[in-house]
């Protein structure tokens, strides 16, 4: 049997490990809600964009590099991907620029997932909490696992971010979410890239300058469409589940 001495020494190490866990915890968010306050107080961030933009497009392959990192950070710190992926398309065009994006999104929402299930699950819990959007994700994915996440990700009415942090609270698998985002991501991607593609320079994206194109018509009925599917799909599978928890 274990001394009292073996088990007093047992209890410090498992102490020093909770509090160690505990300051990871703090210093990721610190440094994530610190990254974001910075970016959103001290720059423009579509001008800030549009600058990094123009200075990849000078880094030759390194610059597909860059972007891939710059949109996991982007992803992890909440910052709107939309220019990004439109970025991509006039920078790098279609096929390229759709890989790119779908590299470095799909690593940015898993970064996320990661960071909301092992290091910051108690912060992310706050953010949703009350959520019923977030209610319903939950309890359909528990039903149906990763054909939700591929519903949501096809769906805009979920704000993406922090979607990739509260799937990390739900019961999906990682290997079942990394493969579903990117496959929900996938086709909005592309058209999004496509859009880009279309820019006659850094300046106009995102502006709205442009004459509305049929690709622009055709994102918007996708969008549409999604966000029907996945409302009364997810609403129906919830409202399933919960009677049969009542029952």
């Amino acid at each position: 049997m274990p001394s009292g001495i073996e088990k007093a020494g047992k209890r410090i190490v498992s102490n020093k490990k909770t509090k160690f866990k505990t300051l990871i915890k703090g210093a990721v968010i610190i440094i994530g809600a610190a990254g974001l306050l910075f970016a959103g107080s001290y720059f423009n961030v579509q001008e800030w964009i549009k600058g990094l933009l123009e200075w990849i497009s000078g880094l030759g392959v390194w610059g597909a590099v860059i972007f891939i990192l710059t949109y996991i950070f982007a992803t992890v710190l909440f910052v709107p991907g939309l220019l990004l992926t439109l970025g991509a398309g006039f920078l790098f065009g279609v096929v390229k620029g759709t890989a790119l994006v779908s590299v470095g999104s799909t690593l940015g929402a898993s970064a996320a997932f990661l960071t909301g299930r092992y290091l910051a699950r108690d912060w992310v819990a706050r953010k949703i909490e009350g959520n019923r959007q977030f209610s319903l994700v939950d309890e359909a994915v528990g039903r149906e696992g990763w054909r939700i996440v591929v519903l949501v990700r096809l769906s805009p009415i979920f704000p993406f971010n922090l979607l990739n942090y509260a799937f990390g609270l739900t019961k999906v698998r990682f290997k079942e979410y990394f493969l579903a985002s990117w496959i929900g991501m996938l086709p909005v991607t592309a058209l999004y890239v496509y859009l880009g593609s279309l820019a006659s320079d850094l300046a106009t994206l995102g502006s709205g300058a442009q004459t509305r194109t049929a690709a622009e018509w055709i994102l918007y009925a996708v969008g549409l469409i999604a966000t029907l599917l996945v409302t009364v799909y997810v609403t129906r599978i919830a409202r399933n589940a919960l009677q049969q928890k009542v029952a």
